[in-house]
Formats: C-alpha cells, sequence, structure tokens
C-alpha cells in the first residue's frame, strides 16, 4: 500500500499518509468520521485509494493550490487565497495540490474558504465527500538491458520516453512525466514488451557517440523521439527538419531547445485542464509567433515546428530556473545514471572542467586534545586535494559531478544513492532524526539546533541526540534503518568519523541504514561517500578545513533549511550564498533529496529591500521539491496576486507597505533575506527580520 488513511480523534479528522516518501496531511473535522473504502474509478484522475466520509466541514490547515470543477461546467478554475464563495447546490470536484494529490467529490451546496495558509469547505448539513489519494513517488516499470555498443545504447535510450503520460501540453507537469524504465549493460540488447516510445513522429538524428547520445537522451525524453544514427545532428519529422549544432556546441543547443520547449507547453496548456492566470504567459504572448488558444490540442509535431520559431532572447527572462545539470564522462558504463538523470528532466553536459591542486596543512591537536584554531580536524599532514571545476557551473541549482574527480562547485553524484530511494519499503510516520556530537567542546552546535529540529506542527518528529559515542555505538545508529537524518558534529579524516575510542571507518560497514545527512567536520567527504554506496540516498560534507565558528553557523543554517523542506541542492546552494566558508560544503549523493515536506507550497525565500519611507519590495524565490519538479506553478498568498508563477525562480518584484509586507511575513514560514542578511521565519505568527 502506497497511501494510508485513518481516522483521528485529537483534532477530528483523516490523517492520510504517503508511506514511501514519508509524507503526511491532516484533514479535519468538525466531527469525528469513519473513512469508508469506495470505487477509485469514479475519479476522472487516476488515484491510489479512495474512501468516503460523512461531514459537515472539512478543512486543510496548509497553503495548497486548490482548483474548483463543477459538473454544470459553471465554476471551473483555481480557489483565490483571501476569498470566501458560497456555491449552489451541484456536483463539484475541488483538485488540492498537496503533500500527497488529493480530490474531494460531493454533491452539496458548499462554502469553500480560502485563507492565507489554509483551505474550508462546509455545508449546510452532513454531506457525504469522496476522497482520491494518489502518491507523487514515481518507480521505473522495468530495466532495459543494452551492450556498450553506442547503437544499442541509442535504441535503449528511445525507450526512455515510455514512462509519458501523455505526449499533449500537460507532460509538462511533472506527474505527468513517469519515471523512465532503467538502463543496465549487458551482453546483449534486450527491450521488454511495453517499452516502445510514443509515436510522435519525431526522431533526433546524432552521430552515434557518447559525445552525442547523452546529451541528447533528456530532449529525445520529453519529445517522445527516437535516437537515430547519422552524420549531422538534426531534429526530424514528416513535415520538417530543424539542424542542430555539432561538436561542443551540440549540447548547449539542445540544453537550449529543451528548456524552450518545456516553458512553451506550460504557456499552451494553459488552455487546457487548468485554466489559471500565468504571469509567464502575459509576459511573452504578444511576442509569440502564434495563438496559444489554437496552439492547444495541435499534435506533438505541428506545436515543435511552431516552438522552433521562437526566439531564446523572447523566452529566456521567464524561464523557470533549471533544477539539474549533470556532468557525464562519455563511457559507456555511464548509461545507468541517465535515467535517473532524466527523471529530474536534467541537462546532460561533458566532463570538461579546469583542475585545481589545491595544499594546505591540516590543523593539530595538542597534548591536551584541543584543536588548534578551533578547526574541526586533528590530522597532523600535508593535505593536497586535486578539485576539478566544470566549464559550465551556473546554469542550474544543481551541478552535478558523475565523474571520478573530486568537483569543485558542484556535487559528487552516486547512480547508487538513486538505486538506494528505488529500494525504499515503508517508512514510519514520524521523522526520525538523529544528532551525534562527539566533541564537548562543539556542544555549542548541538544546543542551536534545540530550536530548529522538530519545530513543525504538522509533522511529527522524534529526535534522539547522543554525546560522547564510541564506535561500537556510532556503528548501529549509522546501520538503524529508522533514522532519517543524521546531523553529525565532531572530527573527521577520510579513513573515518572520530569516536571516543578511536575512529569509525564506514567503508568497513557492510550495510548503513541512514537516508540523509550531514558530516559537519572537517574532511568528511570519503565518509560521506561511503555512507552513499552502503544505502544512503544524499547528503552534506566538507572537502577541507573548517573553523568550528564557521561550522556552528553552517550547521544551524542547514538545519533550518532541511527543517523547513528545502532539499539538499537548494540548502547548501543558500549556504554558499549566505555564510562564511560555505563553499567548503558540498552534496554527495542526490542533490534533489529532502528529510520533511515543505510547509505548504515550495520552500521559498523572501527578499525584502526598503525602499523609502515605510515602502518595502518584495522578490520571493521559488526552489522544487520532490512533489513540486520543474514545470509546477505556484501562487503567492498575497491578497494583491492572483497571478501564477511557474517554479523554481524568482517572482517579480512587488512594493508592499510595511504593515502589508508583516502580515504576508506572518502568515508566511521562509526565510527572510533583508539587508544581505538571512533571518529564520520559522513559525507563523512570528517575523524575525524586523
Amino acid at each position: 500500500m502506497k497511501v494510508s488513511y485513518k481516522e483521528t480523534d485529537d483534532p477530528c479528522g483523516v490523517a492520510i499518509t504517503d508511506q514511501i516518501k514519508q509524507r503526511r496531511l491532516q484533514v479535519l473535522t468538525d466531527e469525528p468520521v469513519s473513512p469508508t473504502p469506495t470505487d477509485a474509478e469514479s475519479f476522472e484522475f487516476p488515484v491510489d485509494e479512495a474512501f468516503t466520509i460523512v461531514a459537515s466541514e472539512l478543512a486543510i490547515a496548509r497553503a495548497e493550490e486548490v482548483y474548483l470543477r463543477s459538473e454544470c461546467g459553471t465554476y471551473d478554475g483555481p480557489v483565490s487565497a483571501h476569498t470566501s464563495t458560497e456555491l449552489e447546490r451541484n456536483v463539484y470536484s475541488l483538485d488540492i495540490s498537496a503533500p500527497v494529490k488529493l480530490y474531494w467529490q460531493f454533491d452539496g451546496a458548499p462554502n469553500i474558504t480560502k485563507g492565507a495558509d489554509s483551505t474550508r469547505v462546509s455545508f449546510q448539513s452532513p454531506t457525504l465527500v469522496e476522497f482520491g489519494v494518489r502518491t507523487y513517488h514515481k518507480h521505473p516499470a522495468g530495466t532495459i538491458t543494452t551492450t556498450s555498443d553506442p547503437g544499442d545504447v541509442m535504441q535503449a535510450l528511445s525507450t526512455l520516453s515510455s514512462a509519458l503520460k501523455t505526449t499533449a501540453s500537460e507532460r509538462s507537469y511533472p506527474t505527468l512525466r513517469g519515471h523512465p524504465p532503467l538502463v543496465e549493460l549487458g551482453e546483449e540488447l534486450q527491450i521488454p514488451d511495453g517499452f516502445s516510445p510514443p509515436d510522435t513522429g519525431v526522431e533526433l538524428v546524432i552521430p552515434p557517440a557518447f559525445q552525442y547520445i547523452y546529451p541528447a537522451a533528456p530532449l529525445a525524453f520529453y519529445l517522445g523521439a527516437d535516437l537515430v544514427p547519422g552524420k549531422e545532428p538534426t531534429i526530424r519529422t514528416a513535415q520538417f527538419e530543424h539542424e542542430l549544432n555539432s561538436g561542443q556546441c551540440f549540447e548547449d543547443d539542445v540544453a537550449t531547445l529543451l528548456k524552450r520547449i518545456l516553458f512553451l507547453d506550460c504557456i499552451v496548456r494553459t488552455e487546457g485542464i487548468h485554466q489559471v492566470e500565468l504571469y509567464e504567459r502575459k509576459q511573452v504572448e504578444p511576442e509569440l509567433p502564434f495563438d496559444i488558444g489554437s496552439m492547444y490540442g495541435r499534435p506533438l509535431v505541428e506545436q515543435l515546428e511552431s516552438y522552433l520559431t521562437v526566439s531564446q532572447e523572447t523566452v529566456e527572462p521567464y524561464l523557470p530556473r533549471w533544477c539539474l545539470t549533470a556532468h557525464l564522462p562519455h563511457k559507456a558504463d555511464k548509461v545507468v545514471a541517465v535515467p535517473h538523470i532524466v527523471n529530474d528532466l536534467g541537462v546532460i553536459r561533458s566532463t570538461n572542467g579546469q583542475t585545481h591542486s589545491v595544499s594546505r596543512t591540516a590543523n593539530t591537536v595538542d597534548s591536551r586534545g584541543r584543536v588548534r584554531r578551533s578547526a574541526r580536524n586533528s590530522v597532523p599532514e600535508e593535505v593536497s586535494l586535486q578539485l576539478v571545476e566544470p566549464k559550465v557551473n551556473d546554469e542550474s541549482i544543481e551541478h552535478a559531478w558523475f565523474g571520478d574527480q573530486l568537483p569543485m562547485g558542484a556535487s559528487k553524484a552516486s547512480v547508487n544513492s538513486f538505486e538506494h530511494q528505488l529500494k525504499q519499503g515503508q517508512r514510519s510516520e514520524s521523522i526520525n532524526i538523529t544528532v551525534v556530537c562527539n566533541d564537548p567542546r562543539m556542544l555549542d552546535e548541538q544546543v542551536s539546533l534545540d530550536d530548529v529540529y522538530g519545530d513543525r506542527d504538522d509533522q511529527p518528529y522524534n529526535i534522539d541526540s547522543h554525546f560522547g559515542v564510541p564506535q561500537d555505538e556510532l556503528a548501529d545508529l549509522l546501520t538503524d534503518n529508522s533514522c532519517d537524518f543524521l546531523h553529525y558534529i565532531g572530527h573527521a579524516t577520510p579513513t573515518g568519523l572520530r569516536c571516543t575510542d578511536g575512529e569509525l571507518d564506514v567503508r568497513e560497514l557492510e550495510t548503513v541504514g541512514v537516508n540523509v545527512f550531514l558530516l559537519n567536520a572537517c574532511r568528511s567527504f570519503e565518509q560521506a561517500e561511503a555512507l552513499v554506496e552502503k544505502g544512503s540516498f544524499g547528503g552534506v560534507a566538507t572537502l577541507g578545513d573548517i573553523v568550528n565558528e564557521h561550522a556552528v553557523e553552517i550547521g544551524h543554517a542547514v538545519a533550518h533549511f532541511l527543517n523547513l523542506g528545502f532539499p539538499l541542492r537548494a540548502a547548501i546552494e543558500l549556504v554558499h550564498e549566505h555564510t562564511h566558508i560555505g563553499e567548503q560544503y558540498l552534496v554527495v549523493g542526490d542533490g534533489s533529496v529532502d528529510v520533511v515536506q515543505s510547509d505548504g507550497g515550495p520552500p521559498m525565500v523572501c527578499h525584502v529591500e526598503a525602499v523609502g519611507g515605510t515602502s518595502y519590495e518584495l522578490s520571493i524565490q521559488t526552489y522544487p521539491t520532490k512533489e513540486l519538479q520543474l514545470g509546477s506553478r505556484t501562487v503567492p498568498t498575497l491578497d494583491s496576486v492572483e497571478e501564477y508563477y511557474l517554479l523554481p525562480g524568482r517572482m517579480k518584484t512587488l512594493e508592499l507597505e510595511e504593515q502589508a509586507l508583516v502580515d504576508y511575513l506572518t502568515w508566511t514560514i521562509s526565510p527572510v533575506e533583508f539587508e544581505d542578511e538571512l533571518y529564520w521565519n520559522n513559525t507563523i505568527g512570528t517575523v524575525d527580520f524586523q
């Protein structure tokens, strides 16, 4: 069972849980209810579980996107924040984008009220309400086997688009892009039945070489295109041909096209299932060489031909910020990484970069065990690091390095991290966090976490703190399958994590059960790699020496970001921007993983600037999550704003009077950047930046 549900008494309602992704949604009711299973086929969209309750009032204490439809067609559109609407009796459905996808269906005369952080539906008398619930969890349908021959690899990667649930513009929604089948190397090409790409009539002609095959894969997936060997890179259909650049410019060309096509699909889809006012549509529509209304519903080939006539300059200022750029070596065995990258709609580039040789002397520990310069290190040796900086390193939130070298300004990716997540079974409902402090001189960091972890009303937490842990105990904590997040504070070397009785080398453990981690210690990279190899999904580690006071600052910041639902990739980008020596920290494994669901809508940072008198400028930067991936949309809960925005990205700057700004931040849980400082606004009802 992917999704479970049960009645609750205090408060009254229904608790819905995604047991794989550890997402939770509480629906409140006016009286105790008894959920009764019902037919999932009664819903227009696919659901994993369906049940009914009888209630006079339903409420969700979250700022979610809500879309209303009526059987008669009178009402069809988004429910705006700060509104209350009484409707005539009819058959209605509500489409709610929450930590799980939720649908409500009922026959009645509802009053629908949407506040800054809640949605409430009330009836004059008890009413039967059907619930449909779907997980956002995506899982590959199977595995394709290919040889190392480039021709076979092209055929294998052509099957990735079999995961598309539609070839219409709505495939720009992440929920309609399934997880591509996995690919493995073998002695012969084997494509099981059911993995044929959709018949879109598009071919992507490329030379049969890995420097073309891998960068082309994400575009081929999104277009449902066959990868076809040929001399000159070309998009080919029965109606037209479009030449692509060759050589080093090829990966730039396909990356640019992927971004433009997805963006224009996001614009065109506003004429379809969900008709909303989209900010980006308003900006580009006057410049488009086609009519958006007539473009919707056309065959993919016709849409593509029109999209190719749009200049990149027209769309560039409004593109959503890309989430992932993967730097992948041109080797046959790297084909196993491609489905995981494509699942994130990542751009694939070569492992081109500049090598940096960095030498430094590690700090030492004196005879009393005191660390000189307050650094978290204890190895009296010369440290020499060979780092490579990707040639392209500012295209996406995360640049993931799949090469053998140690990256600078990028995460160190591993296919293991993705595979471990696919094997994950049912989890507990609570978020289990383990904090280990293995040096009494570093208790400041542990104390600083007391007001961070678990400070969420919508999510049950279990926080377990340990001090002065020996090797055997740390090994038990690392192998505990119930640990969702480990925050380690102490010392590390390439050969182990320091304990009270020596070092524990993670590489010597058979498996680990920790999902996500922060190893806040000097040069913890090698031990972090071992955690990912042995079972973890991803985490944060350090490349070199870190001074203790800065480590406390960064550990505190990472904890805040993760507690607010930011993925690792976003947390580390923000740490780099807003803390000292943040560049020493990097993601190891999958940067898209998180620890807990965001608190209503996408995680975001509110940038505030005083502009004189009582006026302020507010700009909101949104970040992706596992549920709200590239191609999703959101709307700020401001009275003056009803437009939706694509995410991730930065919304237009708004000018607000002081009281309006305070009101918004009082009901918004997010970090606030003000006068180049980052302030934590973690709970409803507080505004810390003033």
